[in-house]
């Protein structure tokens, strides 16, 4: 089969292999549309995974499924979350998580790591009962594709964030997830949200979505613009831009017994440094917590029931459109280049 994949660090193409074999608990899905993430981009200036297909956010066809597989059959429209857990795992029984393993983290996130993206002609889905949804009929597709990475990321980070009613929140990052960590933030209950970037189109997604102030780090140091604007601290913080710096900026705004959550990647060479004094001196009672896009058919069932009932639309998101398999190479690139007016591009496989 043919598929866009990692030819070696900072060199992306096309490469045919063998198709996906489907195991026992497995699905093999024909994708319809897919979106092109920084994560796909980052892994192939960060990492060194030669001939691994990228993509991890899409919407297929079921073509084939597992003898043990019982809620799917082919021909079935699915949404296909980017994490899909290995449910049999103890840990995950136990804890009720579905975004890690006693073997260590962000062992869920199967596509690109463990076995190839959804950039392929085909591509195989494991524990299929668990890990799909059937695509709503009276939802779009851009909706629908948002909801398997971008909104269920920017979400999890206003859980993180513990928003709670009438919270002032600041959001470092207007680009898709933290578009989506600000609805997920309004919904959520927040009172002002403070939203921090400058694309013009992004800035008007924000306001849509809740955020009452945009800052503009043009307009002088954007710690001092939020403590003069909310005079004093704020509840929460989420950090959705892959800037270390951002932490200190963020311990600094939040007040003692407040959150801060952070659901950016960072690069493997990075690392923060954090003085004391914004520790509180290690007695500040400020929680700081990290997190990875959970997954698995229940967390996106949620996320298509809010869209379903009117409550957000994540597919504003999706700007840059192109039409045709072939278009994913044009996709990927325009993530990786980021133009100013980008938001997030989709590829359009099969209407």
């Amino acid at each position: 089969m043919k598929g866009f994949a990692m030819l070696s660090k900072g060199k992306a193409g096309w490469i045919e292999k063998e198709a996906p074999v489907c195991g026992p608990m497995d699905a093999i899905i024909r994708p319809t549309a897919v979106a092109p993430c920084s994560s796909d981009t980052s892994i192939i200036n960060d990492l060194d995974l030669p001939g691994v297909i990228l993509g991890h956010e899409s919407l297929g066809v079921v073509e084939e499924v597992g003898e043990l597989v019982t809620r799917f059959k082919p021909g079935d429209r699915v949404v296909v979350p980017c994490s899909t857990p290995d449910w049999e795992e103890p840990a995950l029984q136990e804890r009720g998580i579905n975004n890690a393993h006693d073997s260590g983290w962000i062992k869920s996130f199967k596509f690109m790591i463990s076995h190839d993206g959804v950039f392929a002609e085909h591509y195989k889905v494991n524990n299929a009962n668990a890990n799909l949804v059937h695509m709503p009929e009276d939802m779009s597709v851009e909706d629908a594709l948002m909801t398997v990475d971008m909104m269920s990321t920017g979400f999890y980070a206003a859980d993180n964030a513990n928003v709670q009613f009438g919270d002032t929140v600041v959001v470092f990052g207007i680009g898709p997830v933290g578009l989506m960590a600000i609805a997920g933030a309004t919904l959520r209950g927040a009172g002002r949200i403070f939203a921090i970037g400058t694309r013009p189109n992004c800035v008007a997604l924000a306001k849509e979505y809740g955020a009452t102030d945009i800052i503009s780090y043009k307009d002088g140091d954007t710690v001092q613009q939020i403590l003069d604007a909310n005079s004093g601290q704020v509840d929460r913080a989420v950090i959705a831009i892959h800037d270390t710096a951002c932490m200190n900026q963020a311990l600094q705004l939040v007040r003692c017994n407040g959150n801060v959550s952070t659901i950016a990647c960072i690069a493997p060479t990075e690392h923060y440094d954090i003085p004391m004094p914004l520790w509180g001196l290690g007695e500040s009672d400020v929680t700081v917590k990290n997190g990875f896009c959970p997954g698995g058919a229940y967390r996106i069932g949620q996320m298509l029931k809010l869209i379903q009932n009117d409550r957000v639309h994540p597919g504003k998101l999706l700007n840059y459109k192109y039409d045709g398999f072939d278009k994913i190479e044009d996709a990927f690139w325009a993530m990786n280049d980021k133009p100013r007016d980008l938001v997030k591009p989709i590829v359009y496989i099969e209407h």
